[in-house]
């Protein structure tokens, strides 16, 4: 066991409202497109739904599963399946025995779908019609057990319930498995499916969701002065967690590290963030510091940024907390611009998402940023793409959650 064991990602998953697989995903980012589109299900005319679009899943699970797997699980776990299979073909499919082997899967609020499926089918139907695997289908913790029976992962399947911090939770909770000696290899992320008229009646009742019904692809709008809300969004991200001897002894290719983790909570509202920052820039500060860095080191942040009028703020003063004069110097961006937001799913695919920027070298641009707010003094990619420096690059990637929830994750280049 060690504390200070270097941890890498040598594989990288996604199934999102870009892409099918994390590749797709990241071209789709760097061309810039919006996941965003109108919701063509019978139910959106049926309870007359205010919003009427989201960042829906952009490849049909039943394109790569069975049909007996999309019977049994929830969309949550079929994502989760879709995108830990691709993160470990990914990685070589490490040779592990499987009590080294772990997984953790964060989710905001698991199986959705199923519970009020299954709960219109006793309303309607009665309790002898209900399915037999409705328990198991709609428990938060389905996807990572699924995953860990897909995978034969026996040293430990965890599942970070925090929210919009929950994927990237998972990520970090994963990198300190590794470092206490409970695992050789973790598979991480997290995975959502949300998009149901429930909680997009509760957000849009809660004043959180964008109303541009007629321009979906402009709605998510992080920094903008137009900024109106977040747009709802699913999908899974994962990505394959060793030490680095062991990635260097297997002769794994390493896309980056995931150098630290940093958490704290606000204590201040159920669903509001500290306004001045205070608990996140703890996160972050904690990251930095459990990374071996200074805050000047980070070069890079990937944001939160769910586009909401006081959120956007809110992560503006908490970098500004954190790092001081050298907040306008960091180039930062924010992916949920063309992503949405995925919830409990979001912090694991932005996660993936600095993790190739690191590798690659490349930050995807922030789109539809037309007026930026003049009270959030940050050097915005937006426009085009842009390119990292030669050298070490460290980068640092925020997530936050109702209920006070910090989380945040540092990626070093290898």
């Amino acid at each position: 066991m060690s504390t200070d064991q270097r941890i890498v990602v040598t594989g990288v998953g996604a199934t999102t409202p870009l892409g099918g697989t994390a590749a797709q995903t990241w071209d789709a980012l760097l061309a810039g497109e919006s996941g965003a589109r109108p919701l063509e299900q019978d139910w959106v005319q049926e309870y007359d739904l205010p919003i009427t679009f989201a960042a829906s899943i952009k490849q049909d699970p039943g394109e790569v599963l069975k049909r007996v797997e999309i019977r049994r699980m929830d969309p949550t776990s079929q994502y989760a399946i879709i995108a830990a299979r691709e993160a470990w073909a990914d990685a070589g499919e490490p040779g592990v025995e499987p009590e080294r082997l772990a997984v953790a899967i964060g989710t905001g609020i698991g199986g959705v779908q199923t519970l009020l499926a299954q709960y219109d089918v006793l309303k309607e139907k009665g309790p002898r019609r209900v399915y037999p695997l409705t328990v198991p289908m709609l428990m938060p913790n389905t996807a990572s057990g699924n995953v860990s029976l897909d995978l034969g992962a026996r040293a430990g399947a965890h599942t970070t319930v925090s929210a919009c911090a929950s994927g990237a939770e998972s990520m970090g909770y994963a990198a300190d498995m590794i470092r206490s000696g409970r695992a050789d290899v973790v598979v991480a992320g997290g995975t959502e499916a949300a998009i149901h008229p429930l909680p997009i009646a509760g957000f849009a009742s809660m004043q959180a969701l964008s109303k541009r019904n007629d321009d979906p692809t402009a709605a998510s709008r992080p920094y903008d002065t137009e900024r109106d809300g977040f747009v709802l969004g699913e999908g899974a991200a994962v990505i394959v967690l060793e030490s680095y001897e062991h990635a260097k002894a297997r002769g794994a290719r390493i896309y980056a590290e995931l150098a630290s983790i940093g958490m704290s909570s606000d204590a201040h509202h159920i669903t509001a963030p500290e306004p001045e920052g205070a608990g996140a820039s703890r996160a972050m500060l904690e990251a930095v510091t459990r990374a071996g860095l200074e805050p000047k080191d980070i070069s890079h942040i990937n944001a939160h940024a769910t586009s909401t009028p006081v959120g956007d703020i809110a992560e503006y003063n908490a970098i500004r907390r954190a790092f001081g004069d050298a907040t306008e110097d960091m180039a930062v961006t924010a992916t949920k611009s063309m992503t949405g937001h995925l919830l409990g799913a979001a912090g694991a695919l932005e996660n993936v998402i600095t993790i190739l920027t690191v590798h690659h070298r490349l930050i995807p641009a922030t789109i539809n940023l037309d007026n930026q707010d003049p009270a959030i003094k940050l050097d915005v990619v937006h426009g085009e793409h842009r390119k990292l420096p030669g050298g070490d690059i460290a980068a640092l990637n925020n997530s936050f959650g109702f209920g006070g929830h910090n989380i945040a994750l540092v990626v070093k280049s290898v």
